[in-house]
């Protein structure tokens, strides 16, 4: 199951933030079709959100195709959607993984991080397209 987080100085609504927890719990393979989020009333209660701000997150993943509401039921990652990592995946998000422990030993800040892979990610792409 997965365990929602927010950042609420990060400046991204709460429900955007759930929405992309769970789009990327389904790219790496850690929500498969079939599993069920957990209620908007656990999710609420747990990070002290208003229940419409998760009901609002359910929506917008059942609008994306990644989820299915079943009433009565609760809010299951929809079949058809999930990935599976190649070991490609799982070696790069451990030295990832190792990076970022090594620039949080440096002193930088989440900011700092999430700027320097934009960066990163930014320069590839340009010299990917030249």
């Amino acid at each position: 199951m997965i365990e929602f987080r927010v950042d609420a100085r990060s400046g991204v609504p709460a429900y955007l933030q759930l929405v992309r927890q769970v789009e990327h719990a389904v790219r790496f393979g850690l929500l498969r079709a079939g599993d069920q989020l957990p209620t908007v009333k656990d999710v609420a209660g747990s990070l002290a959100l208003n229940p419409n701000t998760v009901q609002k997150a359910y929506r917008e993943l059942d609008h994306r195709g990644l989820t299915e509401g079943r009433v009565g039921q609760g809010t299951f990652i929809q079949a058809g959607v999930t990935s599976q990592p190649t070991a490609g995946h799982a070696a790069t998000r451990r030295r990832l993984n190792r990076w970022v422990e090594t620039a949080i030993e440096a002193g930088l800040t989440d900011e700092d991080i999430e700027a320097m892979v934009a960066e990163a990610l930014r320069a590839a792409r340009t010299r990917g397209a030249a």
